[in-house]
């Protein structure tokens, strides 16, 4: 290595310790997804306690019982989840056989316009529930294989939701088991840094749900005005959609898009378009802004490509996770440079040296 010149043996140092974070990062993924239904739970159970913390520590304050608390919150997690799921399911429901029916008039009025490229929607529609029943068919020669993948799947969110209530009944506790597992002489580096992440979480869960829940209302209240079918389904949508930043409104906007062009006809769409995208215009130009700025900063590069790099991993569910865990990771860092980087104005220089050392060394020397 001494033969390579100062600036080879730099380069190579960086690669082995990116080659090193990498194989380490690799394995790791490797083995979250080898036990995936132990670890996602307790990452959805930690989303879950930074976002229903502030419910939790108010009926502690109330003189609540935390057991009573930790039990109460969970409920209303429950109640919450669960009416999303009914009104979305719900909407599809009561609406499908309408905006087929829609998708058939629009067909038909575009191939007046349009000819064959009409005629093909107009077949489209037609078969649309013929496709739909075939679909149907063949997912349900899979449903022997599928049954367990569902099983998996409720297995997770019980144990996520009974974790949310064992982070929230023992959050008291956090800071002196964190410190009592840290190696001796890094218990205050450490808890900063668990802070800083955790805070970073709170703020981004914190601010994301104030996010969807204006974005939803708007959305709502906009489809209601013009007579767009399953309006409060399609701002249930919203709204679980904006936990998925840029892309998750992106598509939500566009099926509330679709579903007033096929009911009410382009210039209903049209003006549905224009809801959306004044709401996307208000969110990223001033609820951004107002909200989230002072909890999460992140670049929107950064953001798309931790949704790209959370879909390659784990599909939907790594797109819910990869943001609030970049954020974490980007607290955890700004918390390191707080602590290790040197004070501006200090007389160290790029080796470390001060620049009165290297004069006293030069002189003695």
């Amino acid at each position: 290595m001494q033969l390579l010149p100062e600036g080879a043996r730099r380069v190579a140092a960086w690669c082995a310790v990116i080659l090193l974070a990498a194989g380490v990062g690799w394995v790791g993924i490797e083995l979250c997804s080898q036990v995936r239904t132990a670890v996602v739970p307790v990452l959805l159970a930690l989303l879950g306690t930074a976002l229903l913390g502030p419910l939790y520590q108010r009926l502690v304050k109330a003189r609540v019982n935390r057991s009573v608390a930790a039990g109460l919150t969970c409920v209303a997690v429950v109640a919450v989840v669960g009416g999303a799921v009914y009104i979305v399911v719900a909407a599809l429901i009561d609406t499908g056989d309408e905006i087929v029916s829609s998708l058939k008039e629009a067909a038909k009025s575009v191939s007046e316009h349009f000819g064959a490229a009409g005629t093909s929607l107009d077949d489209l529609a037609t078969n649309a529930k013929e496709l739909l029943s075939k679909f149907g068919g063949t997912a349900a020669s899979g449903v022997i294989s599928g049954i367990s993948v569902v099983g998996e799947v409720i297995a997770m969110a019980v144990l996520a939701l009974l974790l949310v209530f064992f982070f929230l009944r023992d959050s008291h506790r956090a800071v002196g088991a964190l410190r009592s597992l840290a190696p001796r002489g890094t218990a205050d580096t450490v808890e900063a840094m668990s802070r800083r992440a955790f805070e970073a979480v709170e703020g981004f869960m914190r601010g994301t749900t104030i996010i969807a829940f204006i974005d939803a209302v708007c959305i709502t209240v906009g489809l209601l005005i013009l007579g767009v079918p399953g309006a409060v389904g399609l701002g249930a949508l919203v709204f679980v959609g904006a936990y998925i930043p840029y892309l998750g409104a992106f598509l939500s906007g566009a099926v509330a898009v679709l579903v007033a062009l096929a009911d009410r006809g382009v210039v209903i769409a049209l003006w549905a378009l224009g809801v959306v995208l004044a709401v996307q215009v208000l969110e990223g130009h001033v609820l951004q802004p107002m909200i989230q700025s002072r909890t999460v900063q992140m670049h929107p590069a950064v953001v798309m490509l931790a949704i790209t790099a959370g879909a390659s991993v784990a599909g939907i569910l790594g797109m819910l996770l990869a943001v609030p865990l970049t954020a974490a990771a980007f607290g955890v860092l700004s918390e390191l440079r707080t602590r290790y980087a040197p004070p501006e104005g200090s007389p160290e220089g790029p080796s470390g040296r001060s620049p009165e050392g290297s004069s006293e060394g030069s002189a003695g020397s």
